[in-house]
């Protein structure tokens, strides 16, 4: 079957998903993942949603915002994000998904300031609850496009800690858990070395080859012994994520080339 790589993303990105966990949803393809793998083989996760909403079902309609009418019907309870949070600060997040402007090297992610944060070239939203999520959540999944200007070796501005420095920042902070699990691109998905902490390519996308991740990444980019492509959607994957995205919206199935597996 034909997909498209924001297709192709989604299904990476539910498969992260374990069944019974609970997951902090961020919205666009997180919130698609996590649809699909509580169709599929998640029946028992829980989605948390940022502006207070708690679902044990996915919602019946297209979300295009968390506080969309049909993401409250539904819900197994409707709070405050406090509410959330706290259960976050008690460790109770399996998963957390967030995007980006920028990441480096260690899985810090900026969504503040390009250029010095003092007198920046450039002021970005912010954190929102970002930081909170990268900092609490056991693990944690970042999804955003592969470029160079966006993978850099160092951010300007940490916004959602990753690993800081490499390896014992986070314990040395007072950060008792997590760290980044996976970066999910448009041409691959990078884990973070067990050792120094910076992120390796695991997996290419079909169709996407070495010499593109090293020319749209911003430090020496070192691949995985294991690395592999990345096994692309099943029929059955296509046909959950479609029926909850039927004209493509966030998966841009109308105007994105779409890929046929060889």
């Amino acid at each position: 079957m034909e997909y498209t790589t924001e297709e192709l993303m989604v299904v990476a990105a539910a498969r992260e998903i374990r069944d019974s966990e609970i997951v902090f949803v961020g919205m666009r393809l997180p919130m698609l993942a996590f649809c699909v793998a509580k169709r599929l083989h998640a029946p028992n996760a829980i989605g948390f949603f940022e502006c207070g909403i708690v679902r044990d079902e996915p919602p019946e309609e297209l979300l295009y915002t968390m506080g969309d009418p049909a993401n409250i019907a539904g819900a197994s309870w409707c709070t405050s994000t406090n509410n959330l949070m706290f259960l976050m600060q008690q460790g109770l997040i399996d998963i957390g998904f967030i995007g980006g402007a920028e990441i480096d090297q260690y899985g810090n992610v900026n969504t503040s300031y390009l250029g010095d944060y003092t007198s920046p070239k450039v002021k970005l939203p912010g954190s929102g609850g970002a930081a909170d999520i990268a900092c609490l959540s056991n693990r944690l999944m970042v999804i955003m496009p592969h470029e160079k200007r966006r993978l850099v070796k160092n951010v300007n501005y940490i916004t959602s800690p990753g690993y800081g420095t490499g390896p014992g920042w986070r314990q040395e902070t007072g950060l008792p858990r997590g760290g980044i699990k996976a970066l999910i691109t448009n041409l691959g998905i990078l884990r973070a070395d067990k050792v120094t902490k910076v992120l390796i390519v695991d997996t290419i996308h079909p169709g996407i080859s070495k010499e593109q991740i090293i020319e749209n990444t911003g430090w020496d980019i070192q691949f995985s012994p294991d690395c592999s492509e990345t096994p692309p959607p099943t029929e059955e994957e296509l046909e959950v994520l479609r029926s909850i995205d039927p004209k493509g919206f966030w998966t841009k199935r109308q105007t994105s080339e779409v890929k046929t597996p060889q």
